[in-house]
Formats: structure tokens, C-alpha cells, sequence
């Protein structure tokens, strides 16, 4: 870790690794400046994940105003996961009470970018912890841009202007037979989540550079190729596309707060044992349509 920046108000200091930088000496729970927040969004572009330490006084409210300032909010499909009287908070939680979950438990099982499946899908996420367990629930933030650069000739050359189809649903029945978060969904939920088709390689809107555009969990298919030779594609990128060398691991401490750029990364929750309480609170933000 070197330092990046200094600043009176705080500093940013990147990760030795291909992405990621920690943010230090700022309380987001106290207004933060124009000035500090251009820095902040300057210093997402370029590191793609940053992470906020020590947000002990957060509240659910800040923390969606702050998501705000980047762009309208989004909502998931599971909103009987919001936070009572926040529905722009997501619980991300292992906890049963009542013999009902709390949120949703099984939250980031496969590698993908968060709602991939949407016409617009997220430009970003802030995760705040709440309650974490003593082992186990780290995240893996695997950088995109990377894996686009770093693709061999020939696999640049098929994914050249090719499409693929996100749908929320690809997997959602196997993952209701793993673990017990995942309701059933109403026919209205479904309605909500129809497939969507994206570049499989996107251009970042804001830094301008391409960055493969697939996941394990949304994506089904890549258009106009046979089945056989979709799959296949799929993964092969799949494989190249998370490789120890494009990932940070976050290793959550009380208080974190991290916020990544879903359209350069896929992440990743490496889970915990069943019986340690995890939980934490998403806000999600609308991004563009990408290109």
C-alpha cells in the first residue's frame, strides 16, 4: 500500500494489488464537501473499489444520501428484503429471526456485477457492515478491465461486437435448493425481471475504457451463436475473468463501508458458517445503458 493522496480533510491510499483503495480520515456521517466529493468519484474511476473504514455512525439515512449524490437509486426485485422504512437499503443477512430471514442470506453465491439483468444496469454498490461474523465473509472484487486487456487474441476477436442475455433468474432455483434466503417469487416480481441484452465487452461511460461485461450468475447466453459454442465462450471467459491476478480481497473489519464500480468488476461473497451472525446494508445505484 503507498500513499496516493493527502488532503486535510482525508486521504487515499491505493492497494498494492489491481485494484482497490482505502479511504482514510473521513466521517461520512458529516457533510462532505463538493470538493471531497469530486475526489471521492475521481478516486472510484481510478481504483474501482474503495473502502471507507471506521463508519461506526452511518446511518441508513446518510448512507442513501450519499449514494444519491451519484445517481438515482435502485431497488432489488426482493423487497421484502429492504430495510423497514428504507426501501432503497438492501439487508444482506445470514440471521433467521422468527423463523423467517431477515435479508438476503445467500447474497453474491457466484461471481457477477449487481443487476447486470437490468435494461440499466448498477453503476455501483455501497455495502455497509453492520454485524459481521468472527470467521469467514470476506468479498472478492475481480477487475474487468484487466480481464478485457489480458484476453488472448482469439478470444478478443470472438467477443467482438457480440451481445449476451443477464436474467436474474438464470439460477435462482438452484440457489433456493442451497439455502433457505430465497423466497418463492410472485408473478409480479418475475414480471419485473426479464432478461436484458448487453455488449459483452461495455465501455466504461466515465474512463472510457472496455471492460468484459459477463458473469456466472446473470448471463445465459451469448446471442446468435449455437448453444455448444455459447456455453463454451462463456467459460472460457468466466475462467479468465476472475484469475487470482485481477482480485482484491476484502477482509471486512466493524465499521467498512465499501463501494464499488459495477461496471468494471464482478465480485464475489466467499460465505461463512451458518451460525455466525453476518449482516449488512446495500444501496445500490442506477448506471447507464451500456455500449
Amino acid at each position: 500500500m503507498h500513499l496516493m493522496s493527502l488532503h486535510a480533510e482525508f486521504e487515499i491510499r491505493s492497494f498494492s494489488g489491481p485494484l482497490g483503495a482505502e479511504v482514510l480520515g473521513l466521517d461520512l456521517s458529516r457533510p462532505l464537501s463538493d470538493d471531497g466529493f469530486r475526489r471521492l468519484h475521481r478516486a472510484h474511476l481510478d481504483h474501482h473499489v474503495l473502502v471507507f473504514r471506521d463508519q461506526h455512525s452511518l446511518t441508513p439515512e446518510q448512507q442513501v444520501a450519499l449514494s444519491a449524490r451519484f445517481g438515482p437509486l435502485q431497488r432489488h426485485v426482493l423487497k421484502q428484503f429492504a430495510l423497514p422504512g428504507h426501501p432503497d437499503v438492501l439487508i444482506v443477512s445470514n440471521v433467521i429471526e422468527n423463523g423467517q430471514p431477515i435479508g438476503l442470506g445467500d447474497a453474491g453465491h457466484f461471481w457477477h456485477s449487481d443487476l447486470s439483468y437490468k435494461p440499466r444496469p448498477s453503476l455501483g454498490s455501497f455495502l455497509h457492515a453492520q454485524e459481521l461474523p468472527s470467521e469467514g465473509g470476506d468479498t472478492l472484487f475481480a477487475n474487468q478491465h484487466l480481464a478485457y486487456e489480458t484476453l488472448p487474441q482469439a478470444l478478443k476477436q470472438a467477443v467482438t461486437g457480440r451481445f449476451a442475455e443477464h436474467w436474474y433468474l438464470a439460477r435462482y432455483a438452484e440457489l433456493q435448493q442451497r439455502s433457505p434466503w430465497r423466497p418463492n417469487l410472485s408473478p409480479e416480481q418475475i414480471a419485473e425481471v426479464p432478461p436484458a441484452v448487453h455488449p459483452v465487452v461495455r465501455t466504461h461511460p466515465e474512463n472510457g475504457r472496455p471492460a468484459l461485461f459477463v458473469s456466472e450468475h446473470f448471463t445465459t447466453r451469448v446471442l446468435d451463436l449455437p448453444e455448444d459454442e455459447s456455453r463454451a465462450l462463456l467459460d472460457e471467459l468466466f475462467r479468465h475473468s476472475t484469475q487470482p491476478e485481477f482480485v482484491y480481497r476484502h477482509r471486512w473489519r466493524a465499521g467498512d463501508l465499501v463501494f464499488w464500480d459495477n461496471r468494471s468488476v464482478v465480485h464475489l461473497a466467499t460465505g461463512c458458517p451458518d451460525h455466525l451472525r453476518r449482516r449488512l446494508h446495500r444501496t445500490t445505484i442506477e448506471g447507464d445503458v451500456p455500449v
